[in-house]
């Protein structure tokens, strides 16, 4: 992408895109889980938007928001705070997920993906963190901070949680997740887009891509993860194990749908 990006009014274009799709009642012991998780994913919104990332308005949305929408369909009911989904201006393609349901996409992703089903899988994955609550894990093995003192954080007000919101941003940018969690967000995510009629072998041409890719603009959302092939070997093992589910999808490249994503597409930034 090149030129600055405009911080002028779009009119059409939609502010940020926000996906409420509630998914039951939570138990009590779940709904102060949640909440712990809700405050978190806060802090890391305020973060971002503090530093002038977070995007407001851009025609980029035209084309996430369908698939966002599409994937929310499928997963809410897996998870007991709304998805929201953000936009946010990076160089390094890029997609994360936070506790408390906002999953950020960076512009650079949206030029970087050859295909719907690729941006689709990428989301899907990512929607599977959330699920499986892997940042709130993440923090408890990574920080050494148990679920009742990240609660403890929230309490003691801004600074704390603020300092814990930054050190799980950078964790998060980093992706300090393991082999096994890694696969059982693959895992999920292809039954989520399977489930939502996006074409789950989109996550495969997208692991395919990255061996070919030069090194320096592969996502940092796959860079550290287990190996492309492992991970390629482990979702075709899961589509043949369940071909009712993954029969009916074609493996092909060549018939993915096409993503048109506008060049230089202008963008508002969230103040």
């Amino acid at each position: 992408m090149t030129g600055k990006p405009s911080r002028q009014c779009l009119g059409a274009s939609t502010l940020f895109l926000v996906v409420l799709l509630w998914g039951g009642v939570p138990s009590v012991a779940q709904d102060r889980q949640l909440d712990d998780e809700q405050q978190i994913g806060q802090q890391v919104f305020n973060e971002l938007k503090t530093k002038g990332e977070i995007i407001a308005s851009s025609p980029l949305y035209d084309q996430l928001a369908p698939i966002a929408t599409a994937i929310t369909r499928t997963a809410q009911p897996r998870y007991n705070h709304p998805f929201k989904f953000y936009l946010v201006h990076e160089q390094q393609p890029n997609a994360f997920a936070t506790a408390g349901g906002n999953v950020y996409v960076t512009d650079s992703l949206m030029y970087f993906v050859k295909n719907t089903e690729q941006l689709a899988g990428t989301i899907c994955h990512e929607v599977s963190h959330t699920i499986h609550h892997d940042t709130m894990t993440l923090i408890e093995k990574e920080r050494k901070i148990e679920r009742r003192e990240i609660g403890a954080a929230v309490i003691l007000g801004p600074s704390g949680a603020h300092l814990l919101a930054i050190a799980l941003l950078g964790k998060l940018r980093s992706l300090g997740y393991s082999r096994d969690v890694e696969s059982a967000a693959d895992i999920t995510g292809s039954d989520i887009c399977a489930a939502s009629r996006y074409n789950p072998w989109g996550l495969v041409w997208l692991f395919q891509d990255f061996d070919s890719a030069d090194s320096a603009q592969v996502p940092q959302l796959l860079s550290d993860h287990p190996s492309n092939a492992n991970r390629v070997d482990t979702l075709e093992r899961h589509f043949r194990q369940n071909p009712a589910v993954f029969g009916s999808f074609s493996a092909d490249a060549r018939n993915a749908k096409s993503l048109d994503v506008p060049k230089n597409a202008p963008m508002v930034f969230m103040r």
